[in-house]
């Protein structure tokens, strides 16, 4: 019997949500779109989830990373109710699954260790034990385990990271760089004298070694991406606004009076940070 007290009672918390997707996915009464899907098609939009929660605490947008969370939380809840339905796991499995970790992971929190040591130290304690964790799933190489579907720029800084592990990696951040100049002639004579499938390679080359270099400087090649992403949307966004105050668009416009406009943002740009820096 359908428990539609909870299903309309705002204060039941998690319990409320869980009783809402079972009964979206209800195979009689449930929402016919609900109904049809299954683990591949919804995994794309846990995906989007994911990088609309990093957007909104990127712009500090806290009012709208409420509701990200709360999106992303609901595909955790519809993948567990998928998994409970072909009698794979529950939710109450996964939460159990994942609190085990936490515990096992921090010994130093739950355990008997020694809470005396530095987040460095932590690191190299949390990777022991992911390094056993692996181990007993029976993954033995050093690259094993790093889940191919990630973004790619993520997946290759992890692969960097994991070689780096067993001495697979340069000491210094100037024998990257020399790389990265490498990689660049490298690029160019392909595509000068070499077909496309050729240039594809060596610009993936090319984007490896930016990768490499994002984790020698400590920096997310992602965050990094999607700050330079957000950077050109807003400067090409005040081009468009100065051409509409004349009376045009960019396709009424040309190169040159749009890069003319783009340095003037720039400038303006940095006039109004070192303002800030100023104060």
């Amino acid at each position: 019997m359908p428990d539609d007290a909870l299903i309309h009672d705002r204060d039941a918390g998690l319990e409320r949500l869980l009783e809402i997707m079972r009964r979206l996915r209800d195979p009689e009464t449930g929402c016919p779109w609900d109904i049809e899907q299954d683990f591949s098609s919804i995994a794309p939009y846990t995906i989007e989830e994911a990088y609309e929660v990093a957007d909104a605490i990127e712009r500090e947008s806290w009012s709208e990373l409420e509701g990200e969370l709360g999106d992303l939380l609901l595909q955790t809840v519809y993948h567990a109710q998928m998994g409970e339905e072909e009698n794979l796991f529950s939710f109450q499995s996964v939460v159990r699954n994942i609190s085990d970790k936490m515990v096992a992971r921090h010994p130093h929190v739950f355990g008997d260790e020694s809470r005396e040591k530095s987040a460095e130290q932590q690191t190299r304690d949390w990777e022991t034990l992911k390094a056993a964790e692996r181990k007993d799933k029976k993954q033995a190489g050093a690259l094993d385990g790093v889940a191919p579907n990630l973004p790619a720029l993520l997946r290759a800084v992890k692969l960097q990271k994991r070689a780096a592990r067993v001495g697979f990696d340069w000491p210094e951040t100037e024998q990257v760089l020399d790389k990265l100049l490498e990689e660049t002639r490298e690029l160019v004579e392909a595509r000068e004298t070499l077909d496309a499938d050729h240039v594809e390679e060596e610009f993936g080359d090319l984007l490896f070694v930016i990768a490499n270099l994002a984790r020698h400087f400590k920096i997310d090649p992602e965050a990094a991406l999607r700050r330079t992403n957000a950077k050109f949307t807003r400067r090409f966004q005040a081009i468009e606004e100065r051409l509409a105050q004349s009376g045009k668009r960019p396709q009424d416009s040309d190169l040159a009076e749009m890069d003319r406009l783009w340095d003037d943002v720039k400038a303006e740009e940095k006039l109004k940070k070192s303002g800030k820096a100023g104060t």
